[in-house]
């Protein structure tokens, strides 16, 4: 993937983000606005996202940039853009864990709680990613809502069945994501996408508000571009 110069806020890192912003060299609203326009520019062929919440990520980094303004903390990752697997619930979508059937069931009515604590840790929810059907799946497929693709070369795979958060990272459209893992999910797309993910110790991470897939085995975690980045994810 080319990086684009002339985007503010575009392919900086999570840590870089979250100074910048602190520090108001870059505002919050600048660093959604230059993720939305790389999803509009490369997720036609990554195919990362399945849901963009781009009123409600505009909301929040105005937000962010009132409370900096008057001088308060708003957290460690402040104005970070991130993306969640479409398995974590987000208020007001249906959560469909890459099912057909599941884009008729009623919407959430709050977010899970993985996104509920990168938020209050300063962090702007971008949108939804694409996943193997009910997170059965090594390769990234999805019969509903098409393949992700590798950003290293989009004849490839992206491993799976977190293919949109391996992608998504790897290909700059966000500099964190969270996925699931219950046998290789978060690990194999991380691998095959060049970034670095994260399966925790069982029960680490809440699985509140998220679809399982297998809930005695499921694991919840991030993706990054760096061990730093991973790292603030994690500790936030």
């Amino acid at each position: 993937m080319q990086r684009d110069p002339d985007a503010r806020g575009d392919w900086l890192s999570a840590s870089q983000t979250a100074q910048a912003v602190a520090n108001r060299k870059l505002s919050a609203l600048d660093a959604v606005e230059a993720t939305l326009k790389r999803i509009a520019a490369h997720d036609g062929v990554l195919n990362a996202f399945t849901d963009v919440v781009a009123e409600r990520a505009r909301q929040r980094a105005r937000t962010i940039d009132a409370a900096l303004a008057r001088g308060d903390n708003v957290g460690p990752l402040a104005g970070v853009p991130f993306a969640v697997k479409n398995l974590y619930d987000i208020t007001g979508l249906p959560t469909r864990a890459g099912s057909k059937i599941n884009r008729d069931r009623p919407p959430a009515a709050r977010d899970a709680t993985l996104i509920t604590r990168l938020e209050a840790a300063g962090a702007v929810l971008i949108g939804a990613l694409n996943m193997g059907e009910y997170a059965y799946d090594f390769t990234g497929e999805n019969i509903h809502d098409g393949p992700s693709r590798n950003p290293h070369d989009p004849t490839r795979m992206t491993g799976g069945s977190s293919g949109g958060s391996g992608s998504a990272v790897g290909g700059g459209l966000v500099p964190l994501a969270l996925g699931s893992d219950t046998n290789g999910s978060i690990r194999v797309p991380a691998s095959f996408c060049g970034v670095f993910g994260l399966k925790p110790t069982y029960g680490r991470l809440s699985r509140a508000g998220s679809f399982p897939f297998v809930a005695s085995l499921d694991h919840l975690g991030p993706f990054a571009r760096s061990v730093a980045d991973m790292a603030l994810a994690y500790d936030s």
